[in-house]
């Protein structure tokens, strides 16, 4: 009997996947495109499988193999409505559990361990660990959620620049420069905002930070806004004696600096991330459901 188990991390830029043996040693990886399943279900699955896929033939199996894996599948957008659920029934694999992004990215955080993870990456999502038991918030999509994630940077970004192109608001630098890159034509903008995903928006977060970073007045109540955003949010889930918070996703390291002091003094390195997270959740499932545990 093949005894493996796949852990993905469902990102809205990347898909990510890792085989792992029994032991949860990772024996392959692989990589496929973007899977935010709120905005585009179908090529997500897609690219679901392709990850695994790779992983698979990384690790020296056939294609054939995926239907006999254990699998953990963790995306954001899996807490609303039954998108986690029809993607879960769509898996090619022998037992596929679909679980949000947040709690892949708390488990490969903290292990088994309490406290605080935020991830901050294209989206960003928070989960927090307290006596064992789980707590959750966040994870909406960048039209109605996602607060200082990359998409929502981008976003507010290009709302600053427009306002300040009607001389509504000020402009700078930053703001000059992207409307430069649309041709000084708002309607550019406009066309791009109404057809782009939220990776399209998450593009200029490198730009808003390296801006703020360097004085740009614009740039810096950007970041400024999305920090109190993810300090708004730690509160909401910490506690008197919670030991631990981390940031994961590929913002997180550039937050650090604009948070609250009292959050900055609990930040700690996580143990790992969301991959292996979502490996070791499927490692798990694997050997209760062979011991029929569950």
């Amino acid at each position: 009997m093949t005894e493996l188990a796949i852990g993905i991390d469902g990102g809205g830029t990347s898909c990510r996947a890792a085989v792992a043996d029994r032991m949860g040693t990772v024996i392959g990886l692989g990589r496929a495109g973007p899977a935010n399943i709120l905005s585009d279900l179908e090529n997500s699955l897609v690219n679901i499988v392709e990850s695994a896929r790779q992983a698979l033939r990384d690790a020296g199996y056939g294609d054939e193999t995926a239907s006999t894996v254990f699998a953990v599948v963790g995306v954001a957008g899996a807490n609303v409505g039954d998108y986690g659920q029809r993607i879960e029934k769509a898996l090619p694999f022998k037992n596929g559990r679909v679980v949000t992004d947040a709690l892949i990215s708390l488990q490969g955080a903290l292990g088994d361990a309490d406290g605080i993870v935020g991830a901050v990456g294209t989206g960003s999502v928070y989960n927090a660990r307290r006596n064992g038991k789980l707590h959750g918030i966040g994870g909406w999509g960048s039209i109605v959620g996602d607060q200082a994630s990359g998409a929502r940077l981008g976003r507010d970004l290009l709302e600053r620049s427009l306002l300040a192109y009607d001389k509504v608001r000020p402009t700078s630098p930053l703001t000059e420069k992207i409307m430069a890159e649309y041709g000084n034509d708002p309607e550019r903008v406009v066309e791009f905002a109404h057809t782009a995903r939220p990776r399209d928006f998450a593009r200029y977060a490198p730009a808003v930070f390296g801006a703020a970073e360097a004085g740009d007045a614009i740039a810096i109540e950007i970041v400024r806004e999305a920090a109190d955003a993810i300090d708004a949010s730690l509160n909401a889930l910490s506690w008197p004696e919670c030991p631990t918070i981390c940031l994961l996703g590929g913002l997180a390291r550039a937050y650090h600096p604009w948070l609250a002091d009292r959050h900055k003094t609990l930040l700690a390195e996580p143990k790992a991330d969301a991959l292996q997270g979502a490996v070791d959740l499927a490692v798990k499932l694997m050997n209760d459901r062979q011991r029929g545990v569950a």
